[in-house]
């Protein structure tokens, strides 16, 4: 899971990575969830993108023998 940042920066939740479908910044960024939940973040694309990279590399090393 990666944490993100709700739009006033009043606090931060986990999201399930593999939960997004698209992510779009019209100028803010907006995450939609495969269920259709949009969810409107803090953070750019770009961040969210390298935070959903780093999370992978983190489980394919912890799951890794």
């Amino acid at each position: 899971m990666i944490i993100v940042t709700r739009l006033n920066k009043a606090s931060q939740f986990y999201v399930n990575e593999d939960m997004i479908e698209f992510i779009e910044e019209t100028p803010d960024t907006i995450v939609t969830l495969n269920t259709g939940k949009k969810i409107t973040v803090s953070e750019s694309g770009i961040e969210l993108v390298e935070k959903i990279r780093e999370e992978k590399i983190r489980i394919r090393k912890a799951t890794t023998f």
